[in-house]
This record gives C-alpha cells, sequence and structure tokens, in this order.
C-alpha cells in the first residue's frame, strides 16, 4: 500500500482533499493511504511515507522538505488545491510515484 502525505500549516486545511483524494482512489481502485499532517509532525514520518505533497502555503519549505526526505516531495498546485480537486491531486501524485521507480 502506497502512503501518500499532504503537509499544510497545521494539517487542517488539507483534511477535506484528503477525503476527496481518498474518494477518487476508491473509484480507481488505487490502495492507496492519504493523511495530512502539520509540517513539524510530517518531518518526523518521512521514512514511512512513499511522497509528500506540501500544500501551496507551505511551498516554501519544499527544499527543507527535499533535503529530509528520500522520496518525492512537491508542491501541490495552487488551483487544484483551491477547488479540492482530490481527482488531479491524486493523478499528479500516482504520476510523481511512478516516475520514482
Amino acid at each position: 500500500m502506497m502512503k501518500i502525505l499532504l503537509v499544510c500549516s497545521a494539517g487542517m486545511s488539507t483534511s477535506l482533499l484528503v477525503t476527496k483524494m481518498k474518494k477518487a482512489a476508491d473509484e480507481k481502485g488505487i490502495d492507496v493511504e492519504i493523511f495530512a499532517l502539520s509540517a513539524g509532525e510530517g518531518k518526523k514520518i518521512l521514512k514511512d511515507v512513499d511522497l509528500v505533497l506540501l500544500g501551496p502555503q507551505v511551498r516554501f519549505m519544499k527544499n527543507e522538505f527535499l533535503k529530509l526526505a528520500t522520496v518525492p516531495v512537491d508542491v501541490i498546485d495552487m488551483l487544484s488545491y483551491g477547488r479540492m480537486e482530490g481527482d488531479k491531486v491524486l493523478n499528479h501524485a500516482l504520476t510523481l510515484l511512478e516516475q520514482k521507480q
């Protein structure tokens, strides 16, 4: 099972996006665990996830996460984030995971 971590300021604003991403994954039959944490909490579990997606509000932390993580790290597209387009964010995540392999 893949594990995708979404990081935002407090871990709260991404909860709706997590729900929509899980729904999109279920519809595609993809076995994935998706959850959101604050940046501080997220840094503690980087070794336990397959991908880190940063909310647009913490995009300035990308280089910091890249230095700490051994997995792909990227910023969620601001438009997709604002519209809470779980399917588009999930597709981007899957593309990043495929490129990793």
